[in-house]
């Protein structure tokens, strides 16, 4: 199953972001269920991110998305979970 995380970032927190970075990248290669990941952009700087989840089921997606150590640091304002079916 596919699912997108969506998480927009707290404003004022690119600090946070930046200080986490590198134990969030080795996360998202540590698990083996990440397809693709990156930052949201806005205004030119990181406020968020995208990744794309292969899991057996939501709660699989819930639990990596609280494991995050984005997530533990307290960096999202907001963390949407939705199933996504890749087309291309």
């Amino acid at each position: 199953m596919l699912i997108a995380l969506i998480a927009r970032d707290k404003a004022g927190a690119l600090h946070i972001r930046k200080d986490t970075r590198a134990d969030h990248l080795a996360y998202l290669q540590s698990t083996g269920v990440v397809s693709q990941a990156g930052p949201l952009i806005v205004d030119g700087d990181m406020a968020g991110s995208l990744v794309i989840l292969d899991v057996a089921d939501m709660a699989a997606a819930e639990d990596w998305a609280a494991n995050d150590p984005y997530a533990k640091a307290g960096l999202f304002d907001s963390v949407e979970l939705i199933e996504w079916k890749k087309v291309v």
